[in-house]
């Protein structure tokens, strides 16, 4: 393995592969890719959030009282705007009690660097853990940003989750964070487009969930 992933965590579960390669077709449309990034999310937090902390409490069953564990911390999950968003419920069907912070940060089309617009976290933020989320990690510059201003809250324990990660994203993000850890669904070796997209991906995931472009051939 390269070394700048050992701090990566890539899914190699045949459901999880499925359902990327539906969501880099064209003709998957915004409802259904919208239900696609929720279903990986899902799936994906199983294994992200293993490491949450637990207590025992008494519960009472139908024939004998017994000790049995329950969460012990919630967590934050934090979407990258907009995109993110259609990852919120997928890790919330997973825990109702998870918190939700916002990051609103937008690409400048001629520097590629990300610009914010909007930041809002639960007050207590900083006690628990925080996954940021984002379909694709590609220049890298947005969710380097984001894990920037979420540490800026006190918060320590940090992760990023994704559905398709480039090498040029995660090395930057192992460059500038190397603590925080990174779940993907799919990495992608080799360079970005002059946009700084993914070549074998979904195009831009804000507008595959709402629907605002569509990548379907003409004709």
């Amino acid at each position: 393995m390269e070394d700048f992933l050992k701090n990566v965590t890539i899914f190699d579960h045949p459901l999880i592969k499925h359902k990327v390669t539906h969501l880099c077709d064209v003709h998957t449309g915004s409802k259904e890719f919208s239900e696609i990034v929720k279903e990986i999310s899902m799936l994906m937090g199983y294994e992200a959030l293993k490491d949450l902390s637990m207590k025992d409490v008494k519960v009472q069953a139908p024939l004998a009282e017994f000790d049995s564990p329950v969460l012990a911390e919630d967590f934050t999950i934090v979407p990258i705007l907009r995109a993110g968003l259609g990852m919120i419920d997928g890790l919330r069907a997973l825990s109702p009690t998870a918190k939700v912070g916002h990051i609103g940060l937008y690409r400048d089309e001629e520097t590629l660097e990300p610009k914010k617009y909007y930041f809002k976290m639960p007050v207590d933020v900083a006690d628990g853990q925080v996954i940021i989320v984002d379909p694709a990690l590609a220049t890298g510059g947005s969710a380097e940003a984001a894990i920037r201003f979420v540490k800026e809250c006190g918060c320590t324990k940090i992760k990023f989750m994704c559905i398709i990660s480039s090498e040029v994203g995660i090395k930057r993000l192992q460059e500038s964070h190397p603590d925080v850890p990174i779940f993907t669904a799919k990495y992608v070796a080799g360079p970005l487009n002059e946009k700084g997209y993914i070549y074998t991906a979904f195009g831009d995931a804000g507008d595959r969930v709402c629907g605002t472009v569509s990548y379907k051939p003409e004709g």
